[in-house]
């Protein structure tokens, strides 16, 4: 009797492994193609906040008008975030406590406040990335595939993790960390199910995500020269500043929460619109994600001067948008944080040692430092710099 109960066990399991396995393809695919469209929608909404911005300041008297449509977009994201307070900040813990502890989370509902308040914050130039909101958007689209098709509550959660991990991968073009990612972040745990569902779905996002955006990684480097190993001691003092950085950013990002929750409701969302307006005029670099200080950070023909001022200026930035509550990610301002972080110690270096042409080098490796002392997902920050 208990050896057939085991043959049924092993039984079920081979088959929910299979089920998770076919359905994480639908999970990919739906939540690629809801991640792809977002992305078209935040990088349209970035140009176009950068080209306001230049013609803000060759026209300083519009500058009036401007400030009315900050009142107005403060109103509607208000009105957006009442009306579904899940889509709040980056999505990852909303997405965390769906899996682990049964909240509830509705798709309908995220998914156009997602992509409404996304694109206005972007359509302002506010320091947010997209990975978080499209690790909701993913998650979604688990949920849509697990209503229709998941037949347990326990499937329904990998196809949940699944849509997390296809929305990670589709952010930056990386299924490796969107596949950790499901492992190391949102279940903390190692499963058979949780991984292949996770491939399963991150590898179809992945090829849906290279077919709107071609086969270019997000974060690309020109050239990356091989560091010779007797300048591998240079690594452990880097490794040390930024893990200083990233903590200093999480610790930031906590304390405009802090300042934040002082501040009526209504007003958060117009603080934070108000600080991109002298960025956007006076040191438009900072605007968006991030992206473009990254691939500035490479060149290392930046003064340290300068390279010191945009670090200061986008971990402000950073914190008064995302401190804010309104919808957007942190990961791509932080490793925007850690790039020039790796920089600004490269080019210190170069004073000293002739290291300066391995500027890229210390910028990947910050960033990966940076990134894993601020969310606290070392593996998950490795594999997105590979």
């Amino acid at each position: 009797m208990a050896e057939s109960n085991m043959h049924k066990t092993l039984a079920g399991l081979s088959r929910l492994r299979w089920s998770v396995t076919y359905k994480g393809i639908f999970v990919g695919f739906l939540s690629g193609l809801l991640g792809a469209l977002y992305r078209l929608v935040i990088e349209f909404g970035t140009e176009k906040a950068i080209a306001l911005y230049a013609y803000l300041k060759q026209h300083p008297v519009l500058v009036t008008g401007w400030l009315l449509a900050i009142a107005a977009a403060s109103a509607l994201l208000y009105l957006l975030i009442r009306l579904e307070p899940y889509a709040k900040s980056s999505g990852i813990p909303q997405v965390e406590g769906v899996v682990l502890l049964g909240m509830k989370m509705r798709w309908w509902a995220i998914l156009p406040v997602r992509f409404a308040a996304g694109f206005l914050g972007a359509l302002f130039g506010l320091s947010l990335g997209r990975e978080g909101p499209m690790i909701q958007i993913g998650a979604c689209g688990g949920q849509v595939v697990a209503k229709g098709l998941g037949k347990s509550k326990l499937e329904d959660n990998y196809l949940i993790t699944a849509g997390a991990s296809a929305g990670l991968s589709g952010a930056f073009n990386a299924p490796l960390s969107g596949i950790i990612f499901a492992l190391e972040e949102v279940h903390r745990t190692f499963s058979p199910n949780i991984l292949i569902a996770s491939t399963t779905a991150a590898l179809t996002a992945d090829t849906v995500s290279k077919y709107f955006f071609g086969l270019r990684p997000v974060l690309s480097y020109a050239t990356i020269p091989e560091l010779p190993i007797t300048d591998y001691g240079w690594l452990l003092p880097l490794g040390l500043l930024a893990g200083l950085v990233g903590a200093l950013t999480n610790r930031s990002l906590l304390a405009a929460d802090t300042l934040y929750g002082k501040l009526p409701e209504k007003l958060r969302p117009a603080l934070a619109l108000l600080f991109a307006l002298p960025c956007g005029l006076l040191l438009p670099q900072v605007l968006g994600s991030g992206q473009n200080l990254i691939e500035l950070s490479e060149e290392a023909k930046t003064g340290i001067s300068l390279l010191a001022l945009y670090l200061v200026c986008k971990l402000l930035f950073t914190c008064t948008s995302f401190g804010s509550g309104l919808p957007g990610g942190i990961f791509m301002p932080i490793l925007a944080v850690g790039a020039l972080t790796g920089s600004l110690f490269g080019q210190a270096l170069g004073g000293v040692l002739p290291v300066e042409n391995y500027v890229p080098v210390f910028c990947v490796c910050a960033m990966a430092g940076a990134m894993s002392s601020a969310v606290k997902a070392p593996v998950t920050s490795i594999l997105l710099m590979v």
